[in-house]
């Protein structure tokens, strides 16, 4: 699918303009490494403080228009997300990896996302309270906070930005977008959807790139707030960074998480919870299923079941409706998997089916990550 050329720019007031530095950065489609999908903006702090001085400049006029009309921004942003859903899904498929039908679910979310918060502008008022002075009125408003940075990740790279940029816009303040490098042009797609909706230069702004556009944003003075989503170690580093000035800051960090099967459980229900849970977009999700703690009593029912269901999974292209685990983002993550398998087997671990590069021989060049299941033995469960 051929993409506008601009698409590959960043966009700040108004404009889709290179890096000013004029370095680029790779992007490929991780089912087929050598589908190039373009060289996209590899930005820096020059091509950051233009993007908040343009959002700066553009504030007092956002913010006058009051939630009501700026909710009528985000209702045509929808209506056009929706007009263009194929394109959206097929992007997402396409430079993050995700299967097509997850893509599709994706899109619907981000839609979902921009009708609620559309629909939350008449409910942005304050609230009063009583008073122990009969003389004194006692009442609450609520006021924004300016220019807000927004870091988002690559594992959901239309719903996760959306979640920020919608309410972000609602609220009355403008910002910068810095989506992951490694999805750049779903980023690009969602902004210009708001450019279509007539959203005013200056309002949501786009900067590509990477660690160094990331911490120029994040430490501009001008910049209010910054909402991430991603890692551990970044969102402490951008809590730190910022704590001396107060930053606000909302983040949300990467977890582990269990899926506990009880003695009575319906062992086939708990299976598909697990598969799913585990192998739905090749486990990149925050919430992804990483291990199953099982009742001792249950444990080699429950493994007879979900062995054969995880060697059966079939790996491959996510526009392949026959694909039920679709590639990881990247060949870095790919090999995190494997280092993975190889930590476990090291701890006493055995591996009960897959495990290796998980390709078959007529897939192409791609990130495929195998679909594996590890077992190990504990005392009481």
């Amino acid at each position: 699918m051929a993409q506008s050329q601009h698409l590959r720019r960043n966009f700040i007031d108004g404009r889709w303009d290179p890096a000013e530095s004029g370095l680029t950065r790779e992007n490929v489609n991780p089912a087929d490494v050598t589908d190039r999908i373009g060289e996209f903006a590899e930005s820096g702090g020059v091509d950051v403080d233009r993007a908040v001085d343009a959002a700066t400049a553009a504030l007092p006029g956002w913010r006058g228009l009051g939630p009501v009309r700026r909710a009528a921004f985000l209702a045509r942003a929808g209506t056009l997300l929706g007009e263009r859903a194929e394109e959206f899904a097929a992007v997402i498929t396409r430079e993050q990896g995700k299967l097509l039908t997850e893509a599709h679910g994706e899109v619907a979310r981000a839609r979902s996302v921009l009708d609620f918060t559309a629909g939350q502008a008449r409910l942005l008022g304050g609230v009063t309270a009583p008073a122990e002075d009969e003389r004194t009125f006692a009442c609450t408003f609520r006021r924004l906070i300016g220019v807000v940075g927004l870091v988002s990740p690559w594992n959901f790279p239309l719903a996760i930005p959306m979640w920020k940029v919608a309410p972000t816009l609602l609220s009355g303040c403008t910002a910068v977008l810095k989506p992951s490098p490694l999805t750049p042009l779903t980023a690009a797609l969602l902004v210009e959807v708001f450019q279509q909706a007539g959203v005013p230069d200056g309002v949501l702004n786009l900067v590509q790139g990477d660690v160094a556009a990331g911490e120029a944003l994040v430490t501009n003075p001008a910049v209010a707030g910054i909402s991430f989503t991603g890692s551990l170690a970044v969102g402490t580093a951008i809590q730190t960074a910022g704590a001396h000035r107060l930053l606000r800051t909302q983040l949300e960090l990467g977890g582990k998480n269990a899926v506990v099967v009880c003695d009575d459980a319906d062992l086939d229900r708990a299976v598909d919870a697990v598969v799913h849970g585990a192998f739905g977009q090749a486990g990149q999700r925050c919430s992804a299923t990483s291990r199953a703690v099982v009742d001792v009593r249950v444990r080699e029912e429950f493994l007879e079941r979900l062995v054969p269901r995880v060697a059966g999974l079939r790996v491959g292209p996510g526009d392949d409706p026959a694909s039920q685990v679709c590639p990881v983002v990247n060949t870095v993550r790919r090999d995190v998997a494997l280092s993975a398998i190889a930590g476990a087997q090291r701890d006493g671990g055995k591996v009960l089916c897959g495990g290796g590069p998980g390709e078959r021989a007529d897939l192409p060049q791609g990130c495929y990550r195998p679909s594996f299941a590890v077992h190990r033995r504990s005392r009481g469960w």
